[in-house]
């Protein structure tokens, strides 16, 4: 069976250098009926392992150490055997959250996590955060940007472990270089696709978004 992309909606609180806001996370499932790896899981444990059912969790990816895409991936991955994964340049941010849990194996751009039969290619994005990463899967067309590239524009980068700089590199250079019809599948709001956002990069530049 091939392997399909889920989508599940949750809930809460994202908190940073003082501040914290209510916010919506998109939680992305990709697998068939035997297997699945779990992207950004966040907030909602128990919805995140209803959604998983009885597959078999291959990983715990998070694309970024911010608390929003992390606070429930160390109870799916307890309570499923999954492993977690991240870049460990987002592991001051992890810990944060996690401080008594250490993630289980570390992102690298250019490696890569198979299941069902497809393979999801991690690409190093940072400038949401220091250690922020994208997954392509090529079979699917698809991209999974955590908050590095939005409908409309870059995430945010005015606040700590961010630079707005490097992310605009990171979308040229990793991600505006995917096919245009790769849809994005983005961490926050609505899909997009990589040819509907190219053409807007200098515009963004200009105004410093």
């Amino acid at each position: 069976m091939s392997a399909r992309i889920e989508h599940l909606e949750t809930f809460g609180a994202f908190s940073l250098d003082g501040g914290t806001w209510e916010v919506f996370n998109n939680v992305w499932l990709v697998g068939d009926d035997e297997e699945v790896v779990v992207i950004d899981p966040a907030h909602d444990a128990r919805a995140v392992l209803e959604a998983v059912g009885g597959r078999s969790v291959v990983a715990v990816v998070c694309t970024h150490g911010h608390n929003d895409h992390v606070n429930a991936a160390v109870e799916v991955a307890d309570k499923s055997g999954g492993p977690i994964l991240i870049h460990p340049h987002d592991e001051p941010l992890w810990r944060s959250v996690h401080p008594d849990r250490a993630p289980d194996a570390w992102l690298a751009h250019g490696g890569s996590v198979a299941v069902a039969g497809t393979t999801l290619r991690v690409l190093g994005t940072p400038g949401h955060t220091w250690g922020a990463v994208s997954l392509y899967a090529p079979d699917l067309g698809a991209v999974f940007s955590g908050d590095t590239l939005f409908q409309g524009g870059p995430g945010a980068t005015g606040r700590s472990y961010s630079s707005f700089p490097t992310i605009i590199e990171s979308i040229r250079d990793s991600l505006l270089t995917l096919p245009a019809d790769t849809v994005v599948h983005t961490g926050h709001g609505p899909t997009t696709t990589i040819g509907a956002e190219a053409p807007h990069l200098d515009g963004w530049i200009q105004r410093g978004f």
